[in-house]
């Protein structure tokens, strides 16, 4: 049987898809060609499903939610905090998983950000 091998991309409708996307990379470090090619360090992907009624992604309107790993959550907070992006001041720990911590973008999207256990 085939199958997918990985996430081959994300894309987000934006009023201003230009603006949204420098946000991407200055606040976050995306490092992201012209043409949004990414080439991200090797490690774990979660894809899992909600309910439908979740509170999780933040708005009711949003469908899904991008994850980000990141190597320091404390260190990644504080630099969007000091930029003054719209950051989630609670922080979850999952024992044996990791940390959790959110920020929304500029178009409204509740991103997770994750340290891996």
């Amino acid at each position: 049987m085939e199958r997918v091998v990985g996430i081959g991309g994300y894309f987000l409708r934006a009023t201003d898809p230009e603006g949204l996307g420098a946000w991407y990379r200055e606040y976050l470090g995306l490092d992201a060609d012209e043409h949004g090619l990414w080439r991200q360090e090797s490690g774990p992907t979660v894809f899992a499903t909600f309910p439908a009624d979740t509170d999780y992604f933040g708005s009711p309107g949003q469908q899904t939610m991008l994850n980000f790993r990141v190597e320091n959550l404390d260190a990644m907070l504080a630099q969007l905090r000091a930029k003054g992006a719209d950051v989630d001041e609670e922080t979850q720990e999952m024992e044996g998983v990791g940390r959790f911590g959110w920020v929304t973008d500029p178009a409204g999207n509740r991103i997770e950000l994750w340290q891996p256990a």
